[in-house]
């Protein structure tokens, strides 16, 4: 797909269906809940240990009380209700023509509620640009799924977008802006937080919340996340472009935030400016999963130049090393 071709939801997701999802049907036989389903199950009872029950199963209170093995029982769910957290904020329009973090956005969610659907779960999703701006419902079948690509991809072609600006990177937009505001512009920054905690009073059954964000966000999200995930399985995915933590050597550029309207001009062809460039945004990068991790939910990355089947299959094995 070029760049200037006109993406309806019908042929993104047969797009994605011939070149992502087949791909991941050869490799995972189909076993999407190791992805993003968890196990997958409900807890019903408590009864002895039998030799061979799962370890991981014990009821170690009631062991220690009873002395006595104890594990819990689960019925498999299979009518899971999953929602789709969407971040749609000005900071998702960067990215290569051809595919910028809002395409992927679109990408990413349009084949997990696809995924999910299939598997007879029900899907809805809840977009956020500065505020909530659309809820979807949890339904399922293809008709949803086309529903959640069409409400991205309309969204996606009404921004008005600089062809390719420089970014300014999202350390410096986030610590020089106030909160919640444009420090010269008055434009407003995105808070997550307003998206997440929507969310908590929106998913009342206890089911799988799917976070998809650049998380350029005002400070204060990992609280309502972290609220989330003590109810539901909570996974957190990153979609990010290489060029917002490593600029190329351009010589002097303005760079302004998507956001925040800010400009500032930087000598890219400083190898010190570019060192500490690099050196913020992984400290920024490292802060930001150590706060997911606290919070209790998986944190992984899809980036714009990578190949969205590679992306699920290392989130898929990920997962799996987790769990063991």
């Amino acid at each position: 797909m070029g760049a200037t071709d006109t993406l309806s939801a019908e042929r993104l997701l047969r797009h994605l269906e011939w070149r992502v999802v087949r791909r991941l049907d050869g490799r995972l036989q189909g076993d999407y809940r190791s992805i993003f389903r968890g196990s997958g199950l409900d807890f019903t009872d408590l009864r002895e240990y039998e030799p061979g029950d799962d370890l991981r199963h014990i009821e170690w209170n009631v062991t220690a009380r009873l002395d006595t093995p104890y594990v819990r029982e689960f019925v498999e769910d299979r009518e899971l209700t999953a929602w789709l957290l969407l971040d749609h904020s000005a900071s998702m329009g960067f990215g290569p023509v051809a595919r910028q973090k809002d395409l992927v956005l679109a990408e990413v969610a349009t084949t997990l509620a696809h995924v999910l659907t299939r598997g007879g779960s029900r899907v809805g999703a809840i977009v956020m640009d500065t505020g909530v701006d659309a809820v979807v419902p949890p339904a399922s079948g293809r008709i949803q799924v086309l529903r959640i690509a069409k409400l991205l991809l309309d969204r996606r072609e009404s921004r008005t977008v600089a062809d390719d600006p420089a970014p300014a990177p999202g350390w410096f937009a986030r610590r020089r802006a106030r909160a919640g505001t444009g420090q010269d512009s008055g434009r407003r920054v995105t808070d997550l937080s307003l998206l997440l905690t929507a969310a908590a009073g929106i998913a009342r059954r206890r089911g799988l919340v799917l976070v998809v964000s650049d998380f350029i966000s005002a400070d204060g999200w990992d609280k309502p996340l972290a609220r989330l995930a003590r109810r539901h399985e909570v996974v957190a995915i990153q979609v990010v472009d290489p060029r917002e933590s490593e600029l190329p050597d351009a010589g002097g550029v303005y760079v302004e935030d998507a956001e925040t309207g800010e400009q500032i001009f930087v000598d890219t062809s400083d190898t010190a400016f570019r060192a500490r460039l690099a050196e913020a945004a992984d400290a920024r990068q490292a802060e930001l999963e150590a706060r997911a991790r606290k919070a209790g939910a998986d944190l992984y990355t899809v980036r714009t130049d990578d190949d969205l089947v590679r992306s699920l299959m290392r989130i898929s094995e990920l997962r799996r090393r987790r769990r063991r």
